[in-house]
């Protein structure tokens, strides 16, 4: 079977489950079974419908697991959110067909992800000027400056920021990787490069602070450090930037406990029964969401979500804390699962990685992963009280626009790395047979 058929029947599968769920929700609502219900399930298949034709056309030898997990995932996001908001989930829904044009658009745009690396400064440049532009006319949500706000849209500019500075290390540290290996000066009795090729290093470690002091998000300041460190290792094998790189985020963290909304997250996290009726109310609420789901839970639709005016239980049930709402309504097994798909999509990110025909690619390739499967940690973690709560989205599953469409153009970024090295490699093969002809 060709990767592209192996693809479309994993998408069927993927449709019947969408149609299938989201039908349970509508039955467990309104006690009946509509035809809305079903259309809406296959209005679904078809958008992911047009990203497998892309990728026949475009794509065809490129990763064929992909497109089928988020797409899984992204039914999974939906049929909990029209669970708890059914007009949310019409606009996640639209922005669902919005990153699907910006998937098809990067494709036809980009072609070959190596086009990047020749504009890896300018599109850094981008991503810096989307956060400076959240620092100065952003919005506070809940305390951080996250948003801002145009013509009635809220758009988070940082979720696109994330994959700007990935391609711009990606080609950074593949151009400065024997550089950066070879330390040749001294700071603060540590053995470093010159400055002029540390220099954009630093600037990122300041950059992960302005986001913790400034715009007040912890979340988004970890993702960025956490991952810019990974790929500096990835291309220098030196484990001396990862220890400084933590080291110098733990004292940034620690002068960042003065800021009250840091300070506050971290506080409950330590002890969240301390403010059980005020700033530990969402937190534990969260935890009784997910203990109340058992091992199987109730299933979608029958889980205790909702009180009796339809109010969320727990506060922002349908963004940072949709993991409760799962692992609630599926139960312990439901909730180890869609951490199994998460593990599974970083793994193929991984594995495309690993058999990328060039150094760019390789980055590019590991760093999207790490950015995607660190994201996915940081708001479990929060949510599950392993590390202190943030407000970044769930990719695919937390209601969110800019989350869901970026992640759509980092899954079509993923698939061009993946189509040029099996293209690169069935040449080679076929050079190797005609050699071997030959003698």
């Amino acid at each position: 079977m060709s990767r592209r058929n192996a693809e479309a029947w994993l998408l069927a599968l993927v449709g019947v489950a969408a149609t299938i769920a989201y039908v349970s929700v509508y039955a467990a609502r309104f006690h009946e079974i509509s035809r809305d219900s079903i259309v809406t399930g296959l209005i679904f298949a078809v958008l992911f419908l047009v990203i497998h034709l892309t990728e026949r056309r475009y794509l065809p030898q490129a990763d064929p697991y992909l497109v089928p997990l988020a797409a899984l995932l992204s039914s999974i996001g939906l049929t909990e959110i029209y669970r708890i908001a059914p007009a949310l989930a019409l606009k996640q829904g639209e922005w669902l067909a919005i990153g699907v044009a910006l998937f098809v658009a990067t494709v036809l745009v980009v072609r070959d992800d190596r086009r990047l690396e020749t504009y890896r400064y300018l599109i850094g440049a981008v991503g810096l000027v989307l956060l400076a532009l959240t620092f100065v006319v952003g919005t506070n949500v809940n305390g951080a400056r996250l948003w801002i706000r145009v013509a009635g849209f809220s758009i988070q500019p940082s979720e696109f920021a994330k994959l700007a500075v990935v391609v711009f290390l990606a080609g950074y540290l593949n151009q400065n990787k024997e550089m950066l290996s070879v330390p040749t000066s001294r700071l603060l009795g540590l053995h470093v490069p010159p400055l002029k090729y540390f220099g954009p290093l630093l600037v990122m470690w300041v950059l992960s602070l302005l986001m913790l002091v400034v715009m007040k998000d912890f979340g988004m300041s970890l993702l960025f450090l956490t991952t810019f460190i990974a790929m500096t290792y990835m291309a220098t094998a030196r484990i001396a930037y990862v220890v400084t790189g933590a080291a110098l985020f733990v004292v940034g963290a620690g002068g960042a406990q003065m800021v009250s909304h840091v300070h506050e997250r971290f506080a409950i996290w330590l002890d969240p029964w301390k403010t059980a009726s005020g700033s530990g109310y969402q937190l534990l609420q969260s935890l009784f969401a997910m203990a109340d789901g058992g091992v199987i839970g109730a299933g979608f639709g029958r889980g205790y979500l909702l009180y009796a005016n339809h109010a969320p239980t727990v506060p922002d049930l349908q963004t940072d804390f949709i993991f409760s709402a799962v692992a609630n309504e599926l139960g312990l097994a439901g909730a180890i699962g869609l951490i199994v798909l998460y593990l599974l999509f970083a793994w193929r990110g991984f594995h495309i990685a690993l058999h990328a025909s060039d150094g760019f690619s390789k980055l590019l390739a590991a760093g999207l992963s790490t950015v995607f499967g660190l994201q996915s940690f940081i708001i479990i973690g929060g949510v599950t009280r392993l590390i202190p709560l943030t407000g970044i989205t769930l990719p695919f599953v937390s209601y969110g626009g800019s989350s869901l469409t970026a992640n759509l153009v980092l899954v079509a970024l993923l698939l061009m790395v993946s189509h040029r090295s099996m293209v690169v490699e069935a040449g080679s093969v076929t050079e190797r047979l005609r050699l071997a002809e030959l003698v």
